[in-house]
């Protein structure tokens, strides 16, 4: 059944759309038929779950599957959380509303080593058992299982929470699983039973089918599991990407598609480069058209290139200049996450952006050349020299660099080497008549990861204190330059869980029940740490619990110590643990080794016929730049009368104009855009409504770059909006005449109150007559520059009257509206009727705004 969440989910929470479900690309199966009930849940902030596209590639293959269902939840933001708890409702999947133990299996991305904290919060507003010991007796509660990139590269420290991990892609596994489960319902198997079959898949790791030695390594515990799981890869399908367009604004806020999946430069840091290999090029023509149907199909006005190392995807300029022709007069926009600084070139400067200039993002790592050997960076200072002058050339007067500190083999020459390194580089970008060039550095702290050559390495938070303050000391005296510095708390937190063994469980439900949680926000930073702080002294552990004690000329040459069994032994990655030893002492040497996508094989062990090999394809030519067509002209305005109704009250005014935004560009309808260096389309609300009110007559002008029939328009236009937005009518209007907001003079509203105390129908007719036969009603407002001032709100007053119901009134008024702040709010009519009746209390139930009077509207006389 539905959870009842009207109630909870009111304009008095923070950004109420999050949780509404009815976002453009969210699926409505019917619940009777489906066979097996999903849920992916995020455990993050809706604005960043709904952006994720591993989240939305999973939730589109899911829905695909015959008699499958699948629904989506995400962390509720803490005002909801606590209505949660106070109603003792449930947590609820965002379409179905319904109750998460209702589901069959609920799957959480772990993809951050700090998400586990969020998971048992989200678990216990469920209501759902935390460990999987607590859920085993019952066949009433979902499976709970978690994927992503933690959960694949050591999922120890979180075995007591969840019944299986998918280890890898889950773009075939979890299909497969669904399978699997749909037959143990069929056959009615105990959940004992289930768990024992979905172990049979490579890529599942069930746990409890496994047991910790005393020197940390894991072994079965039954013949029927293997002794090492396999981790799934897949082909990427671009196509898979499109869907989902949130109405609140997200982290990533735009259209994205893979483009290459694995990376094989082999930085000896990076964790995500050793866990997808191998490297996987996507058909240039499949980008293009994902994009290209992408773009129509969502409405987004940019659209991202995914990719460990976009700038390793040869046909990077090609695809880039071949959409940037196709949407040529589309004012659209292309970023790139990160690239490599060394294949930065005019092809790549001249794709990026459009109508605007996207940020520029390069990661050198390390201030020396000698570090960056040791890492395996593969990246001179003349190719780093030669990308960022490049982008200079380009235009780019701001660029941003990722660093770190506390890498293997560092010292302070290195740490301080970065600020030289960016004072070389603004030395070199100078030229008379141009500013110069400025930096945006993220200082990050370097954390060992699991499954990479630097797994056995210690960190030490003293020593990162240390080095940054070096570092800000440096910063001080250079102009242009602007230093983040990760919180060495955080450092501290994802080093102990990331290399953790399955002592840590209680560690982590601890450090949730002391408050831990949204552990890597800024404003959480403090309480987090502390929790965690307090949960590991209570354990009887300590923060370098498990590691070495450092990497030294002595670890280089005592095998014993590399050869201890490390918790994560048992999932194969493809990469043999030999490798990584060999290549270990290859950093300690500051040797190089070549990227095996474009030079030779580093015979690291992961091509095979279990994990497939690399596939690099051959770029196609790069198109000639057909030019931007400017879509600047007006040749015509019309005027659109809507409304809002139902759910969409929720949405906010700016979400609602991003809606309007992409629903005209989906219609493919020539709306004008200003000539400014931010394009944006010719669009004018009349006035913004507050949220949780909703409307039958809102106002919004769009001017056009050629003649569309107002019929065509409004057919158009409200195939590309939600059901709740209606249009009730286009008009042409004069582009010379003024806009909308500029005649906007009153509005009319109902608005449902209700008293404390019982009233009659010549009561409210009294305190209307009231209202009407005063001359000032004095109310004391504060502007925006917090200058107070008193307004008579009876001047403000054209109409008003009252209908009463049986516990409630509707009131009608007519007031004010104009956008120089002369307005008379729902919440100053109230006011209003308490100064004629001191004795009652009102209260505001709902606010509906009937109509937007404009100047030319015969004014009403007051009834």
């Amino acid at each position: 059944m539905t959870v009842a969440v009207e109630r909870l989910i009111t304009s008095e929470i923070s950004r109420p759309a999050r949780y509404l479900g009815n976002e453009l690309g969210a699926v409505h199966h019917l619940w009777d038929a489906a066979k097996v009930r999903w849920v992916l849940t995020y455990p993050e902030l809706y604005e960043v779950g709904a952006s994720n596209l591993g989240h939305i590639i999973l939730y589109n293959i899911l829905n695909a599957q015959p008699r499958q269902l699948c629904d989506r939840a995400y962390l509720p933001a803490p005002d909801l959380a606590a209505k949660l708890r106070a109603t003792q409702t449930p947590l609820f999947a965002v379409e179905s509303k319904r109750s998460l133990q209702e589901f069959d299996i609920l799957g959480f991305s772990l993809s951050y080593e700090l998400g586990a904290t969020n998971i048992l919060e989200m678990l216990d507003l469920a209501g759902i058992p935390l460990t999987w010991k607590d859920r085993q007796a019952s066949n009433t509660y979902p499976l709970i299982f978690a994927g992503g990139q933690t959960a694949t590269s050591n999922p120890e420290p979180y075995a007591d929470f969840f019944d299986f991990f998918a280890l890898g892609d889950g773009e075939e596994l979890l299909p497969e699983i669904g399978l699997v489960i749909e037959e143990g319902k069929t056959r009615g198997q105990s959940r004992q039973d289930l768990l024992l079959d979905l172990a049979q898949i490579p890529g599942v790791y069930v746990p409890q089918f496994y047991d910790m030695a005393a020197d940390g390594s894991i072994y079965p515990n039954t013949v029927d599991v293997p002794r090492r799981i396999l981790r799934r890869v897949a082909t990427p399908i671009p196509a898979y990407s499109i869907g989902l367009v949130p109405y609140v604004e997200t982290v990533h806020d735009r259209l994205t598609i893979e483009i290459r999946r694995g990376c094989t430069r082999g930085c000896r840091f990076c964790q995500p480069g050793m866990l997808t290999r191998p490297a996987r090029d996507v058909e240039p023509e499949a980008v293009v058209t994902a994009i290209e149907q992408g773009m129509r199909a969502t409405g987004y006005n940019e659209f991202s290139l995914l990719s460990l190392s976009c700038s390793d995807y040869l046909s990077l300029p090609a695809v880039g200049m071949e959409i940037k022709n196709r949407l040529q007069a589309e004012n659209i926009s292309l970023s790139l996450p990160s690239q490599r600084v060394d294949r930065f070139d005019e092809n790549i400067a001249q794709i990026l952006g459009g109508a605007r200039q996207s940020g520029l993002t390069f990661a050198p790592e390390a201030g020396t050349q000698r570090l960056r050997d040791i890492v395996n960076k593969g990246l001179t200072n003349e190719e780093l020299l030669r990308g960022v002058k490049t982008a200079w050339e380009q235009g780019w007067d701001k660029i941003k660099l990722y660093f770190m500190i506390g890498l293997p083999g560092e010292t302070d020459v290195d740490v301080l080497g970065i600020a030289e390194t960016v004072a070389w580089l603004q030395r070199e970008c100078r030229a008379k008549g141009r500013r110069p060039l400025a930096f945006n550095l993220t200082i990050s702290n370097f954390t060992p990861k699991p499954h990479t050559p630097f797994q056995w390495h210690l960190v030490s938070t003293a020593e990162f204190q240390r080095k940054q303050e070096l570092l800000r000391q440096e910063f001080r005296r250079m102009r242009g330059v602007k230093a983040n510095f990760t919180d060495v708390r955080i450092s501290a937190m994802e080093d102990f869980i990331g290399r953790g063994d399955r002592r840590l469980g209680s560690v982590i439900r601890r450090a949730w029940e002391l408050g831990a949680g949204m552990d890597a926000w800024y404003d959480s930073v403090e309480r987090a740490f502390n929790a965690w702080g307090e949960a590991i002294a209570e354990a009887g552990l300590r923060w370098k619990y498990r590691q070495i004690e450092e990497l030294s000329e002595e670890i280089a040459e005592g095998q014993p110590a590399l050869d201890t069994p490390l918790p994560w032994d048992h999932i194969d990655t493809g990469i043999s643990k030999q490798w990584l030893k060999d290549d270990l002492q290859r950093a300690l040497a500051a040797a190089i080794v070549p990227d095996c996508s474009f030079d030779g094989c580093s015979h690291c062990g992961v091509c095979s016929t279990d994990f497939g090999h690399n596939v690099v394809i051959e770029p196609p030519p790069i198109p000639e730049f057909v030019g931007v067509v400017p879509k600047t002209t007006k040749v015509q305005r019309l005027r659109v009368h809507f409304g809002k109704l139902g759910d969409m009250a929720l949405v906010g005014h700016l979400d609602l104009v991003r809606l309007f935004d992409r629903a005209i560009r989906r219609a493919a309808l020539p709306i004008s855009f200003t000539g400014s260096f931010h394009p944006s389309p010719r669009m004018s609300m009349a006035q913004a409504l507050p949220l949780g009110a909703t409307s039958s007559g809102e106002i919004i002008d769009f001017e056009l770059t050629q003649e569309v029939d107002p019929q065509e328009f409004q057919h158009r236009l409200s195939q590309q909006l939600p059901s709740d937005m209606p249009i009730y009518s286009v008009a042409v209007v004069d582009l010379k005449a003024p806009a909308a907001t500029q005649i906007l003079n009153k509005a009319e509203y109902l608005i449902t109150v209700t008293t404390t105390n019982q009233t009659t129908s010549a009561q409210w007719q009294e305190w209307v007559a009231a209202i009407a036969n005063s001359k000032a009603i004095w109310f004391e407002q504060t502007s925006k520059s917090g200058k107070r001032q008193n307004v008579n709100l009876r001047d403000r007053l054209f109409a008003l009257s009252a209908e009463p119901r049986e516990a409630s009134a509707i009131i009608r008024y007519v007031g004010s509206c104009r956008n120089d702040g002369t307005q008379l709010r729902p919440e100053q009519v109230i006011f209003m009727l308490e100064q004629v009746a001191p004795q009652q209390e009102f209260h505001i139930l709902h606010v509906h705004r009937q109509q937007l009077i404009l100047e030319e509207t015969t004014s009403e006389a007051i009834s």
